[in-house]
């Protein structure tokens, strides 16, 4: 083990109260116990929430079942956005902005709509992906296994965080297909050299640098929320636990998370958390960059995540980058920062036809999937919409959401006499004036 990661679990275990203590003490005495009866009680516990999983129409739906089965600050943490959420409230609302004129008398039937497409090289059966999000775990015990598994049932790529916390082997063991692992630039080269590593041993073909989140947004839903990665067990997170007892149980009855992706992390989240936050290095720049898509070499392609300036995009083309994918970072960052499918146009315009573009930021339907490669991308991540369904339900829920979608964007497209997901045309849809 690595002397940084010694001092950090030391210094993390010595800044620990007593009231900390006891609860740790006491959870890990009775985990044992709720895990044997786990198979009995969950089902139990989690049955109302699963009806609500069955019953969902929309991802909507699948939000309100997740608010209700999460820990309080857990649902903070995947709802919020930075400041007032302005930025987050406009990447959802810019798509109800945009309008479809539709054609009629087209021809196409039910059976005469082809969604495949190529992402990142590969041909998948939607042009959606899953986005990764770091500690899955934290939203449904089952975390990022049981995303990859639904990604894998409905032949989707998908994208892991470098801070999963599950096991590169784990999540390649349930998708069968090419993967991308998201990465966060670290101050330490040697230790990020060998996540890489172990990644490409893991099969994963392409990586995903975020270069939005080199400072952390005002997030202030999770303060008032007392959010911690993992829970620190204060006083508040203890009381709201009580009132999601699935949440609570389920976590209690599992194994303590831990970041996978840091070798030799033998440790629960508790001890790494300051670590990797004192891993992160705001003032990592192009040449930073460079070096990493060099370091990643023939593996597959490197792509560039949250791109926003028309510049930047450009310049990530010339310096080695495969791919741009355009993101606010779900507005978590930037208060006010332009919501992605406003920029898309934009940077389409200026790095052309050839550049292979990606977008996320408020797709909650099929329909914004399909206005996005209207306007422009290749394929759209979706984070959100499909979280919504693995925190209310895990394997179970993250499928029900891509059942919503895929249905969506089918009907989209046959409404619109589409058949093929390559043949849609941008001129087809009204852009409000003040984008242009």
């Amino acid at each position: 083990m690595s002397a940084a990661i010694q001092n950090a679990v030391k210094k993390a275990l010595n800044e620990k109260t007593i009231w900390q203590r006891v609860v740790t003490s006491t959870l890990d005495t009775l985990r044992p116990s709720a895990k044997a009866l786990h198979p009995i009680l969950m089902p139990v516990l989690d049955r109302l929430s699963m009806h609500r999983v069955h019953k969902a129409v929309n991802i909507e739906d699948l939000r309100n079942a997740a608010q209700q089965r999460a820990h309080p600050m857990v649902y903070a943490y995947l709802d919020g956005g930075s400041g007032d959420e302005r930025s987050l409230k406009r990447s959802i609302d810019s798509f109800s902005q945009l309008q479809w004129k539709h054609a009629v008398l087209h021809g196409i039937g039910n059976n005469g709509v082809n969604t495949e497409t190529t992402i990142l090289g590969k041909k998948y059966a939607m042009p959606y992906f899953l986005t990764s999000c770091a500690g899955q775990r934290m939203f449904h015990a089952d975390g990022e296994v049981a995303t990859a598994q639904a990604a894998n049932k409905h032949n989707l790529h998908m994208a892991l965080s470098q801070l999963t916390t599950s096991s590169f082997q784990d999540v390649r063991n349930a998708h069968e297909g090419a993967k991308t692992l998201q990465l966060y630039v670290w101050k330490d080269r040697a230790l990020l050299k060998d996540i890489l590593d172990r990644a490409k041993e893991a099969g994963f073909e392409n990586l995903a640098l975020t270069a939005d989140f080199s400072w952390v947004g005002n997030r202030e839903r999770e303060v008032r929320n007392d959010f911690t990665i993992p829970p620190s067990y204060s006083l508040q997170q203890c009381v709201a636990a009580v009132t999601r007892l699935p949440w609570a149980y389920d976590f209690a009855s599992r194994e303590p998370y831990r970041y996978q992706a840091v070798p030799e992390a033998k440790f629960p989240a508790t001890s790494l958390a300051k670590f990797i936050a004192e891993q992160m290095k705001p003032e990592f720049n192009w040449t930073d960059a460079e070096w990493l898509c060099k370091e990643w070499g023939n593996q597959g392609k490197v792509v560039l995540k949250g791109v926003i300036r028309e510049d930047d995009a450009e310049r990530a083309i010339k310096s080695g980058f495969d791919a741009l994918w355009i993101s606010n970072h779900g507005g978590r960052q930037l208060e006010d920062a332009i919501s992605p499918i406003v920029q898309l146009p934009n940077i389409r315009a200026r790095v052309g036809s050839g550049a292979e573009i990606i977008v996320d930021g408020g797709i909650r339907r099929g329909s914004d999937v399909v206005k996005a490669i209207a306007l422009g991308a290749n394929s759209v991540a979706i984070g959100r919409a499909y979280l919504y369904g693995l925190t209310a339900g895990g394997y179970t829920g993250v499928d029900k959401a891509l059942q919503i979608i895929n249905t969506d964007v089918k009907l989209t497209m046959g409404l619109m006499g589409y058949s093929s997901i390559n043949n849609i045309n941008g001129k087809d849809i009204i852009v409000p004036r003040d984008w242009q």
